[in-house]
């Protein structure tokens, strides 16, 4: 799956709509879009524009999710459509995502059961309001099927972030290993690191809106961790008494009480 990467800039504003100059590869098209009503419409009919055409629902997704109030007369953005991204497997929560980094590169696909010898992790983590603490927890079960489980308290106030720390200390105790399967039920550590990472990437740490991407550190470290690795992401629905991720989220809440110590 090719990568393709842009440059946007909004050039011009007449009642709402945006007109915005696409480059790609020294080679231009303009779009206009209207935040309100979500129109979009391709003022040109060049090899650009065909590129776009192709990867609408890429570029919409883009589009929509910016504020409104994001959109202005000089505001630039650069941002990569992955070219005939098969959008209903990545949206596809039954789905493995892959993200091979072997080559230096960022490969990420979608298949329907990932390798059959691999280390897997599963994570999750905790944050308990009436308590203002939290944990999070790695089990990492090794290719003869021998579990271990570590847990961590943590002074972190969001879940999602918890989350993110979980799937980062199972990379780094698998430090040695190539293939890693994580196994979690969080759709942002999922996305993130496959999807949302090299538009980051690519504006310094800034998203779609022009501000510093949240956790940035953290999603730093995460990216160095997952360096020449191959990475499968299996996503879980949490509390659907699934055995390792019920454990994961037991043990979570319990080293958020401090019943549990290091």
């Amino acid at each position: 799956m090719n990568m393709l990467v842009f440059s946007m800039s909004i050039i011009e504003e007449h009642r709402g709509s945006f007109i915005m100059d696409i480059y790609h590869n020294k080679e231009n098209a303009q779009i206009m879009f209207t935040p309100s009503t979500k129109s979009l419409l391709f003022l040109d009919e060049n090899l650009v524009s065909l590129l776009l055409r192709k990867n609408e629902y890429q570029l919409r997704k883009i589009l929509h999710n910016k504020r409104k109030d994001t959109f202005y007369v000089g505001f630039q953005l650069t941002f990569s459509l992955r070219d005939e991204k098969d959008i209903a497997a990545f949206n596809d929560p039954s789905k493995i995502v892959v993200l091979d980094k072997r080559d230096g590169k960022h490969h990420s696909y979608v298949v329907d059961q990932g390798e059959t010898c691999i280390h897997k992790i599963y994570t999750d983590g905790s944050f308990l309001e009436k308590k203002k603490a939290g944990g999070f927890v790695v089990l990492h079960k090794n290719l003869v099927g021998d579990y271990q489980i570590y847990t961590y308290p943590s002074d972190e106030k969001s879940s999602s972030l918890l989350e993110l720390l979980a799937a980062m200390k199972g990379m780094e105790i698998l430090k040695k290993e190539e293939k890693i399967r994580i196994i979690t039920d969080s759709r942002y550590v999922r996305k993130g690191l496959t999807e949302w990472i090299v538009n980051w990437e690519l504006n310094d740490w800034h998203t779609a809106n022009g501000e510093k991407v949240k956790n940035i550190e953290y999603w730093k470290k995460f990216n160095m961790l997952t360096k020449n690795k191959y990475i499968e992401f299996e996503w879980v629905k949490g509390h659907s008494d699934h055995f390792e991720n019920t454990v994961c989220d037991l043990y979570a809440k319990e080293v958020a009480r401090g019943n549990i110590k290091l």
